[in-house]
């Protein structure tokens, strides 16, 4: 069993922001596997199904970011499922917008979703898609820019990196990490310009 879980707030008024991109994934990869997400349990809304010819849960915490990881806890104990085996999407301030990048385990860089989900699995050991939303000019306005909605030229790019990241995770799944990194390195969309 594959444990994917993206991060994200609940609420209406969180629903496009930035900080909830693990979200906006997640919903899609479900949308095209034919998953629903509309059950109900530990504190998060979940489904399964199955991805690329793998058993998979999706899970998206609704206590808030900074505690998504008592969540990505409860579910990984009760399935018995294996640290290489979990997937977290999130956004990620360090890359620009428009940016994917796969990544096998790793520190919180600074993301206190990433920080909840590594306190409560006492692991980093976990497999991260992370997606860029660009940070502001000046450091004190990040929280509030996490927060915030997506320009409109931003939101018009929206869908194609959407089905870009859910494309990764479902290759992700297929071949493992290093394969898919292998395949998407030099492939990353970037900014909708040029592949770097």
């Amino acid at each position: 069993m594959r444990l994917i879980a993206g991060l994200g707030n609940p609420g209406v008024q969180y629903q496009h922001s930035r900080h909830n991109m693990g979200f906006l994934v997640l919903d899609r990869l479900a949308e095209v596997s034919g998953i629903s997400l509309h059950q109900i349990k530990f504190e998060a809304c979940f489904g399964r199904g199955n991805i690329a010819g793998h058993p998979a849960l999706l899970i998206k915490p609704q206590t808030y970011m900074n505690l998504s990881g008592s969540a990505v806890r409860k579910f990984f104990d009760y399935f018995r499922i294996e640290i290489k085996d979990v997937i977290v999407v999130h956004d990620d301030l360090d890359l620009p917008f428009g940016t994917i990048r796969l990544k096998a385990g790793g520190g919180p860089g600074g993301h206190k979703g990433l920080m909840s989900v590594i306190d409560h699995m006492d692991s980093a050991d976990f497999n991260r898609v992370r997606l860029g939303i660009g940070k502001p000019d000046r450091q004190e306005w990040v929280e509030g820019y996490v927060l915030s909605s997506f320009s409109p030229d931003e939101t018009g790019k929206l869908p194609r990196l959407i089905q870009q990241a859910a494309e990764m995770l479902t290759e992700l799944l297929s071949t493992g990490i290093e394969s898919a990194m292998c395949k998407y390195h030099g492939k990353t969309i970037n900014n909708f310009n040029e592949e770097v």
